[in-house]
């Protein structure tokens, strides 16, 4: 379990204030929470019309339709109704693994944080909760000095356990009231029929699926005689890394991501894959330029 302080950098909010107005037209659209809900009376468009029910307003009456059938009618509006966004982040052991300078976990913490000072702007509601084996839920609040304190929390989180995503989703399914913008930041190395249940139990909402590897992770590196630990589980792997073996461990990693990919797509959700050495804003600007 890693017992270390994960710091985010004091100039990351300084530049992400420049980031964020360089791209300040795709960010107040794909961030900001905002999802159409269909409701009677004032709104913004039209959206169609149902029978008039005893306590809905008379100047929603559409009279031209009922000078023609003599049935009352409310027109259906489109108005703007802000989601909550809830962020799942992965702090489990393999989320500890840095091939540089900069763990997985630390990077995903910079994406967390980055999103949620996003919606910050707009001052609506986020949660940053942690999870492994079991889910750590964090109470979705808005304002800057909440972001602040969330970030000091996740600096001080100590990494520990297997991902079980399956699991903490079914336990985060729980808390949440009403449909919301769910982010779920991983490396996703877990079982894939885990993660498509995960998928599918939160495709109601909107969904960003957004994974994190090692560049070492993405493209295997190592040959010869090597030592692999798997960080989760504390196994260790005497082996002989091969060209064959490289080959074979990419086919598996590109079926992975592919699976995931696909069953994104299925449902509506986007998935994004980035190596730690990619810088952070170029992250960003990917999501937000998929989401215009």
């Amino acid at each position: 379990m890693s017992e270390k302080k994960h710091t985010i950098d004091v100039d990351f909010f300084r530049q992400l204030d420049r980031f964020t107005f360089m791209v300040r037209k795709k960010v107040s659209t794909a961030y900001a929470g905002s999802r159409r809900s269909t409701h009677s009376g004032k709104g913004l468009d039209t959206v169609g019309y149902r029978e008039y029910n005893r306590g809905d307003e008379l100047k929603s009456i559409d009279w031209k339709a009922y000078a023609r059938i003599e049935k009352l009618y409310v027109r259906q509006f489109e108005e703007d109704k802000s989601l909550t966004t809830h962020i799942l982040l992965d702090a489990s052991n393999s989320m500890d693994y840095a091939s540089e300078d900069t763990t997985k976990y630390e990077y995903a913490t910079m994406l967390a944080a980055g999103f949620a000072y996003l919606v910050t702007k707009d001052n609506d509601k986020f949660a940053i909760s942690t999870f492994a084996d079991d889910v750590n839920i964090a109470r979705a609040r808005r304002g800057r000095k909440y972001l602040l304190q969330t970030i000091e929390r996740l600096e001080d989180v100590k990494l520990g356990g297997k991902t079980g995503i399956d699991e903490i989703t079914t336990q985060y399914g729980k808390a949440i009231k009403s449909r919301s913008l769910i982010i779920i930041i991983s490396d996703f190395l877990d079982d894939f029929k885990s993660i498509e249940s995960a998928i599918y139990r939160f495709s109601y909402h909107d969904l960003i699926l957004v994974q994190v590897l090692d560049p070492t992770e993405r493209n295997l590196k190592v040959h010869g005689h090597s030592k692999l630990v798997d960080l989760e589980t504390d196994v260790n792997l005497d082996t002989y890394v091969s060209d064959s073996f490289k080959d074979e461990y990419q086919e598996k990693l590109e079926e992975h991501i592919n699976r995931i990919q696909d069953t994104c797509s299925r449902v509506g959700a986007e998935f994004y894959t980035f190596t730690t050495d990619i810088p952070i804003f170029d992250a960003f600007l990917h999501t937000i330029s998929r989401r215009r």
